[in-house]
């Protein structure tokens, strides 16, 4: 994994090390905490050490407020959602896009499979949600966290993904690269 480098279209780019993914199993330990009951004691300490985490980095040519807006603004990620294609190729709800500005709001998206809350808003630097998709079990809830950070002209998104039901890592990866990443560009290149 270290130094690998995956191209998101031409302005976008993936950046996965070694060191990243160690700190993103650190922040996944950390995620269990989000519900305790499905942490697994792994001995006499009762602490788990299975975890998977995310840990992702796209460059986008746009400053940071506007991909801070494109995340957070309901008709602005609406059309993200169109982007992606996935409501045409996913069975999801009819659900509208919803997204609170507000620290502690909810959301809902791709239909209603995805829904959340708003743990930090903090404009064109941060956003820290609780994210779960709708079939897991009741209560599991993820961290997903995207830092953004100015670099010229443009907006260095680093994304990571913690607490999420075990075994669903690579799906949620390539679901954050065609669902997000990908349209997420295509948007803020025709804005």
């Amino acid at each position: 994994m270290s130094g690998e480098r995956n191209s998101v279209g031409s302005g976008g780019v993936l950046m996965t090390t070694r060191r990243k993914v160690i700190a993103g199993i650190a922040l996944a330990l950390g995620g269990t905490a989000i519900n305790p009951s499905r942490a697994v004691a792994a001995g006499p300490d009762d602490v788990s050490r299975t975890a998977e985490a995310i840990h992702q980095e796209v460059v986008f040519e746009v400053m940071p407020k506007r991909v801070y807006q494109a995340l957070t603004e309901t008709r602005q990620f609406d059309k993200v959602i169109q982007l992606s294609g996935a409501m045409q190729a996913m069975s999801l709800g009819s659900t509208p896009t919803q997204i609170s500005r507000e620290v502690g709001g909810t959301f809902t998206i791709f239909g209603g499979h995805i829904i959340g809350r708003h743990l930090e808003l903090s404009p064109g630097e941060r956003i820290v949600q609780a994210w779960r998709v709708v079939d897991w079990e009741p209560g599991i809830y993820s961290i997903a966290r995207f830092a953004l950070d100015e670099q010229g002209t443009n907006t260095k998104l680093v994304f990571d993904h913690t607490g999420f039901p075990v075994g669903q890592g690579e799906h949620l990866s390539a679901g954050w690269k065609a669902n997000y990443w990908m349209p997420l560009e295509k948007f803020l290149a025709s804005a």
